[in-house]
């Protein structure tokens, strides 16, 4: 299966547009959003067209391709616009002898780590940084942010397909990162 891995969309109408249009180019079979769909929440400026009806009616028709886990900035509100669950805490995704452990960031993160065996890959969003880190016992991946990325980072979304991560630029879908497990 190919996966989209999205992040931090925060009701940006122009860059969730950004988002389908790159995953109907991948030609991905689900996405995978971790968290931070509809708002931009205090610490942030508002991104380009924020506009988180639109996000709404952007994503909707999706739903039967999205995977989901809750953002810091999602709420039971945006449940009841949004026709796919988005208030889990985490996902476990099986890939062969080891899992995904797939969360937003800001409750399970590299300083705290949820239940995780060796091998493992912890996936979050929340810093809006993209990083893949090999730790002793698991690795850590960040797919970035798709409307506010920090640190000088682009504008992101990662790509996971037959055990290879890659990091891809919204703007062009240039392979800026990749890694193999």
């Amino acid at each position: 299966m190919k996966l989209m891995i999205a992040s931090d969309i925060h009701g940006s109408a122009y860059y969730c547009k950004k988002l389908i249009e790159a995953f109907e180019r991948e030609e991905a079979d689900r996405i995978l959003l971790l968290g931070d769909i509809l708002y931009h929440g205090p610490r942030n400026d508002l991104p380009l067209e924020y506009a988180p009806k639109a996000v709404i009616s952007l994503l909707n028709p999706l739903k039967s391709k999205i995977f989901c886990v809750r953002g810091n900035c999602d709420t039971e509100v945006d449940q009841m616009v949004l026709e796919f669950p988005v208030l889990a805490d985490y996902g476990v995704i099986p890939v062969g002898e080891r899992i995904i452990y797939a969360t937003h960031g800001h409750i399970y993160n590299e300083n705290k780590l949820p239940p995780l065996s060796y091998g493992d890959i912890l996936l979050n969003g929340h810093t809006h940084i993209p990083k893949c880190t090999q730790h002793g016992d698991y690795i850590y991946m960040n797919c970035g942010s798709v409307s506010i990325p920090k640190e000088d980072s682009p504008h992101s979304y990662m790509i996971s397909e037959n055990g290879v991560f890659c990091w891809k630029n919204l703007e062009n879908g240039e392979i800026y990162n990749q890694f193999k497990v």
